[in-house]
């Protein structure tokens, strides 16, 4: 459990990558994602010590590792997860975006604002 939590953890916090499914015209799934989905498994299996790996991850890793961390804390405190969008909110770092098959970049502020409206405008 602990080893596959904290490669998963160490994974996302070096990427440069912002992926939640497949990519490109093969919908290959990165590492970077497959990292994403160990930790949200070990937050169900394992809540406490998973969270305290997010909540890191959300402190020290890279722009798109942030941006896992925010999602993440979506899924077990949303009010973590709208104060940790808010805290991104300001950032000019740079992260490569993938939707589908559309490869981009962005601000990491530009997303966090993107994902504070898309929770403002809810249902």
């Amino acid at each position: 459990m602990g080893d596959r939590l904290d490669a998963a953890v160490r994974k996302l916090a070096d990427t440069d990558t912002l992926a939640f499914g497949g990519v490109g015209f093969a919908g290959t799934v990165l590492p970077e994602t497959e990292a994403y989905f160990e930790v949200e498994r070990q937050l169900d299996a394992h809540p406490g010590r998973a969270r305290r790996k997010v909540d890191w991850l959300l402190a020290h890793g890279s722009p798109a590792g942030r941006a896992y961390a925010a999602t993440l804390l979506g899924r077990v405190d949303p009010a973590a997860a709208r104060a940790a969008w808010e805290g991104l909110r300001g950032s000019g770092a740079e992260l490569v975006t993938f939707a589908g098959c559309i490869m981009g970049r962005t601000r990491l502020g530009d997303y966090a604002a993107a994902q504070l409206n898309s929770v403002d405008d809810g249902p």
